[in-house]
């Protein structure tokens, strides 16, 4: 059975923007399938709300306000993790931003902002959580990157670039951290979350993919809980592209 197959029963699992989108989705799941979860996002009253839902599940939970570009207060987020549950077996760096702005528009600052958020915080918080997890029982990660760091996306530069290293850097975690760690990449493809809010109503409708819609925030459980779990155990290094056949 499926529930079996994915039982993370007494696993500790970290998920930066948890508490909304895709994130929520997989804080959610992790939850059902018998987890503690420690949400993280940037406003502290929206990690609490999805932690009283871990816990009315019967998991044990923490919620912590973190900018996830911040490396001191990434290592503040693994401190406060390790000192409530004493380890994370399952990292989901979620977090991230795609501002669509012409090329020739972007200034410095949000360059780094983008870029920041996408992939300088989470090499920070995998690359030490990594470290942590090689030294005790191991463990997993896995980062949500993009379909458009795979094809083409134009006014998002900054944003395919950050993705794609971050791909480039779930490949090399993999091999500096293993056999005990194993490290995955999650690209995903358009979904309405939040994000699509802004879109107009026929790109909510369709999508120029093989299934010819958007996927639904939901969709991407099944796959986090095969990364996480021990069903995805000789899998590594691997880019599971989630995007309903792009390009």
């Amino acid at each position: 059975m499926a529930d079996d197959l994915f039982d993370l029963t007494g696993k500790v699992a970290l998920v930066t923007g948890g508490s909304r989108g895709l994130g929520l989705q997989m804080v959610r799941a992790f939850a059902r399938h018998g987890a503690d979860v420690i949400v993280a996002s940037r406003k502290l009253d929206a990690c609490e709300a999805v932690a009283d839902e871990v816990r009315a599940m019967g998991g044990r939970s923490l919620a912590v306000a973190v900018h996830a570009a911040k490396w001191d207060q990434i290592d503040a987020l693994i401190e406060a993790a390790y000192a409530a549950f004493g380890r994370i077996d399952i990292l989901v760096n979620n977090a991230g931003m795609s501002p669509a702005v012409p090329s020739h528009e972007v200034t410095e600052a949000l360059f780094d902002s983008v870029v920041g958020l996408n992939f300088k915080g989470p090499f920070r918080l995998a690359s030490q959580v990594a470290k942590r997890m090689a030294d005790g029982e191991g463990g997993v990660i896995v980062n949500v990157s993009s379909s458009g760091a795979l094809v083409p996306l134009p006014g998002a530069v900054p944003y395919s670039g950050a993705k794609a290293a971050l791909n480039a850097m779930t490949v090399s975690l993999a091999h500096e951290y293993g056999p005990k760690v194993r490290v995955n990449t999650i690209s995903a493809g358009p979904f309405l979350t939040d994000i699509s809010k802004a879109w107009s109503a026929e790109a909510r409708e369709t999508a120029d993919n093989a299934l010819r819609r958007p996927g639904r925030p939901e969709e991407v459980v099944t796959t986090a809980l095969y990364l996480a779990s021990p069903a995805s155990s000789f899998t590594t290094g691997a880019i599971v592209r989630v995007d309903g056949g792009m390009g």
